[in-house]
């Protein structure tokens, strides 16, 4: 097998770390190994470790690159309107496409693979800037979280209605707590 250019070797590493980004929100870090990602891609194992030191260095690379996603879509529509999709029972099942705040924030918690956090924490103060304070990024990625926790009863779209109202002042209860 001949060696591949160094264009062709920029796509894939692009290619792995998009597709590390969609699985670890899907299934967990802990739940992909590097031969899931590489299997997924079409690539070798072996060839991993040609692009990436570790498996900790392509989270950190997966986060950073789901935060800049998220971050051009944010920046690209009203506050609004983002909130809007953000809120919705199609982000809640996008699991592997959605936002990388509720997709890794759980496991950062537990696995602390060094930059990663770094890269997270650079992504959250990217949504705060653009939503207007941490207080709306944690009521987003908190009723995210418990809306894809409690998916399929009755409470999950009562959670991410409560958060539009909180957020975008809509409704009876806005700006009220949902007990």
């Amino acid at each position: 097998m001949g060696r591949v250019s160094q264009a062709q070797a920029q796509e894939n590493r692009k290619r792995i770390v998009e597709t590390a980004a969609r699985l670890f929100r899907e299934r967990g870090v802990a739940g992909v190994s590097v031969a899931d990602v590489m299997a997924e891609v079409g690539l070798t194992h072996g060839g991993f470790y040609k692009q990436f030191a570790s498996k900790d260095a392509l989270v950190a690379e997966a986060v950073d690159q789901a935060f800049g996603k998220a971050g051009e879509l944010l920046t690209k529509n009203n506050r609004d309107d983002f909130v809007r999709g953000y809120l919705s029972p199609e982000h809640r099942a996008a699991r592997g496409d959605g936002c990388p705040a509720a997709g890794f924030g759980g496991d950062l918690s537990h696995e602390n693979p060094g930059a990663a956090v770094g890269a997270y924490a650079q992504g959250v103060e990217l949504y705060a800037r653009e939503l207007g304070s941490l207080a709306d990024v944690a009521t987003l990625v908190g009723a995210l979280v418990i809306a894809r926790a409690t998916e399929g009863t009755e409470i999950s779209d009562r959670v991410l209605e409560a958060a539009r109202q909180a957020l975008l002042g809509e409704g009876e209860g806005a700006g009220k707590g949902e007990g």
